[in-house]
């Protein structure tokens, strides 16, 4: 009778040992995630392009779902910090949700990084190829998750489109209630789209909810994977500059950095700032350039031979690069 409670004791163990090790919580670990050169992402047809000596890579950061086990885990690691659910998928947004709108978010930084690099060093946009390209979408907007940003509109309700001007004109001239046909090109694929226009949140007015840009006059792809959010937008911008320009933004080094860019050039904060600086020296990096708004954050964080460059904007990260020490 005593071995028979021993063993079932034992199971009880075995069974609680494998819960504990393999039952998810509502609970993310957060570190450094792994640093990635940008160049060979970044593809551009049509115009010159000129190489670099070194480096420039995007920050990343890793979350992973925990158990008890690896709660415990990550709460010994100096490294790795723990947080809430709600920190990775804000209330009201599935898992599914929040992934689109990381990605479309990160779209996003690619157009805006190409939009003020073409304006510093072209006649962009007053030199633009035909259509009108799609730079956001409105959250919880009519168009929402059914244009996207990287969607060329080239026709609407039939009539072509050959600039954002002639596109705002059309959907100007379609009655309210009336649905508008929009022909897309997204990635080489045409189809078309319906919106009719409706609410969208704080806003009284009917729209669409859209934010249109010019297109690009020579084609410039740009490749992110599954990588989602704002803050590559920063190396997108400088990655495009340096490869459009014939001096060299690295002279040998290696250039991380971080940051969500507007259509300004603006560069804004970000999360996760302190793991970006161990996804740097993870790399290796010589530099990291920071947001302005974030530098503060960094105070007390040990960086090592880690350069740290405060910018605030696209314009002051290329004259960062360009004055500061050049490294062996």
């Amino acid at each position: 009778m005593g071995r028979s409670f021993r063993s079932a004791g034992s199971l009880l163990l075995i069974a609680a040992v494998i819960a504990v090790s393999w039952i998810r919580l509502p609970f993310y670990s957060f570190g450094a995630g792994p640093a990635r050169e940008i160049a060979p992402l970044i593809h551009v047809d049509g115009v010159r392009t000129y190489g670099s000596a070194g480096h420039l890579v995007m920050t990343t950061i890793r979350f992973d779902k925990l158990t008890a086990l690896g709660m415990l885990a990550t709460w010994i690691d100096p490294d790795r910090s723990v947080e809430g659910e709600d920190v990775v998928y804000p209330p009201g947004l599935t898992a599914e949700e929040e992934t689109r709108r990381a990605i479309s978010q990160m779209d996003q930084s690619k157009i805006d990084a190409a939009v003020v690099v073409l304006s510093l060093l072209t006649d962009y946009p007053k030199e633009h190829g035909v259509g009108a390209l799609v730079e956001a979408v409105g959250p919880e907007c009519p168009a929402d998750d059914r244009l996207f940003p990287g969607d060329l509109i080239v026709r609407i309700d039939g009539e072509p489109v050959d600039s954002r001007r002639t596109a705002s004109r059309l959907i100007d001239a379609v009655p309210i209630d009336d649905p508008i046909e929009f022909g897309v090109d997204t990635d080489g694929e045409m189809h078309n789209v319906s919106v009719t226009r409706g609410s969208c949140p704080g806003i009284d007015e009917p729209l669409i909810g859209i934010v249109l840009v010019e297109p690009f006059p020579f084609e410039i792809t740009i490749e992110s994977s599954e990588v989602g959010g704002p803050s590559a937008g920063l190396m997108w911008a400088l990655g495009l500059y340096d490869l459009l320009t014939p001096g060299d933004l690295t002279r040998g080094r290696t250039i991380a950095g971080t940051g969500a860019i507007d259509l300004e050039g603006n560069i804004a904060p970000i999360g996760g700032i302190a793991d970006k600086v161990g996804a740097a020296q993870s790399a290796d990096a010589d530099v990291l350039l920071v947001p302005q708004d974030n530098f503060g954050e960094l105070r007390g964080v040990d960086t090592g031979d880690l350069e740290l460059i405060p910018v605030s904007t696209l314009e002051e990260a290329v004259e960062a690069l360009d004055l500061s020490e050049t490294t062996a």
